[in-house]
C-alpha cells in the first residue's frame, strides 16, 4: 500500500513535469530602455536615448506595496501633482516584456510626464510568468488599481477617472483588463500590444505567449481565448487608442476590436508610427509621439 502510494506521487509528478517540460521557458534577456536603445541604434542611427528630468511640479513614491501575496511582496511607483487643489485623473502603467521581464522602472519617464500634465500615474510591478502564470499578472494590476483607488484621499486622485495603459505584452494585460467591466475604467491606452491570441491576424504560436499561459493552445483553448482582450468587447468597454509599431504581427485583433467599439459609438483611434520597430516607445523621437498621442486622446476622452 505504501509503495503504491509512492507510486502514484512519483508518476502525477512525472506527468506533471513532463507536461510542463512541452513550453520551454523563452531565452529572454532583460528588457530596459538602455538595452532597447543600444539594439535600436544600429539599425535606426537618428535615435537618441530618453534623458528628461524629473519636472519641478511632481511628487514621486517609489517601491510602495500594495498586496503582499503569501510573504511576496508586489510594488509600484506613484506618481502625482503637488498640486493638491484639485483631483486628477489616474493611469495604470503596465511595463512590457513578454510577460516574463521587464519591470516597473521602464515606465518613469513616460509616468513622469504623463503626471506633469494633470495625472496621478501608478507603475505596477506584476508577477512574471516565471512566478505565476496566467492569470496572475492580470488580477495583480486589477489589485494596484483598486489600491490606488482606496488611497485617493492620500493622493489627489478622482478614483472615478482611471485609466490603464500597457505597452507590448503589458499593453495585451492592460487591455484585458480594461474590458472587463468589473474594473470599472474609463479609457484604454493599448501601445503595442496584441488583443487576441487567438485571431488569424496573430500568427504562430508564440512560446513567450504559451508560457504565460501555461499550456500550448491545442491543450487549452479556451485559455487562450480567455485571454483575448477581443472576446469581451461590448457597449461597456472604454473608449481605447491604440498605438502601433509598422511590425503587422503586434496589430493582432487591432481592426476588428475597433469595428465592435465604433459599433457602440466609443470612442477609438489607432496611429502607427511609419517603419518604426516593436518597443519604439523606448527611444526618440518615438518617446514624444507616444507621449503626445496619449496626451491628446486622453484630454478629449476624460478632461
Amino acid at each position: 500500500m505504501i509503495f503504491n502510494r509512492k507510486h502514484t506521487y512519483i508518476s502525477i509528478f512525472f506527468v506533471g513535469t513532463m507536461a510542463f517540460g512541452q513550453i520551454n521557458r523563452p531565452n529572454a534577456s532583460p528588457y530596459t530602455n538602455e538595452g532597447t536603445f543600444e539594439k535600436f541604434k544600429k539599425k535606426y542611427p537618428f535615435v537618441t536615448p530618453i534623458d528628461r528630468p524629473v519636472p519641478q511640479n511632481i511628487g514621486i513614491d517609489k517601491d510602495v506595496e500594495y498586496t503582499n501575496i503569501n510573504g511576496l511582496s508586489l510594488k509600484a511607483d506613484v506618481y502625482y501633482p503637488l498640486d493638491t487643489s484639485k483631483k486628477y485623473p489616474g493611469i495604470a502603467m503596465v511595463h512590457g516584456g513578454g510577460w516574463i521581464s521587464g519591470s516597473k522602472e521602464n515606465e518613469k519617464f513616460m509616468a513622469m510626464e504623463l503626471t506633469s500634465k494633470g495625472y496621478v500615474v501608478i507603475a505596477i510591478g506584476y508577477r512574471l510568468a516565471d512566478v505565476a502564470k496566467y492569470p496572475a499578472g492580470a488580477e495583480d494590476i486589477e489589485t494596484g488599481i483598486q489600491w490606488l483607488k482606496r488611497n485617493h484621499k492620500k493622493y489627489p486622485l478622482n478614483k472615478n477617472k482611471m485609466v490603464v495603459l500597457g505597452e507590448s505584452a503589458g499593453a495585451q494585460i492592460a487591455t484585458l483588463v480594461g474590458v472587463k467591466k468589473k474594473n470599472k475604467l474609463q479609457a484604454i491606452v493599448n501601445v503595442d500590444g496584441v488583443v487576441s491570441f487567438i485571431h488569424e491576424e496573430s500568427g504562430k504560436e508564440g512560446t513567450y505567449d504559451a508560457y504565460w499561459l501555461g499550456y500550448q493552445q491545442k491543450d487549452k483553448p479556451q485559455i487562450w481565448k480567455e485571454a483575448s482582450p477581443l472576446e469581451y468587447v461590448d457597449k461597456h468597454t472604454p473608449p481605447t487608442l491604440f498605438i502601433n509599431s509598422s511590425q503587422p504581427r503586434f496589430h493582432a485583433g487591432r481592426d476588428d476590436m475597433m469595428k465592435k467599439l465604433k459599433s457602440y459609438h466609443i470612442p477609438t483611434e489607432f496611429h502607427e508610427i511609419k517603419d518604426s520597430p516593436h518597443s519604439f516607445w523606448s527611444a526618440e523621437p518615438w518617446f514624444t509621439e507616444t507621449l503626445n498621442y496619449t496626451l491628446d486622446f486622453l484630454d478629449k476622452v476624460l478632461k
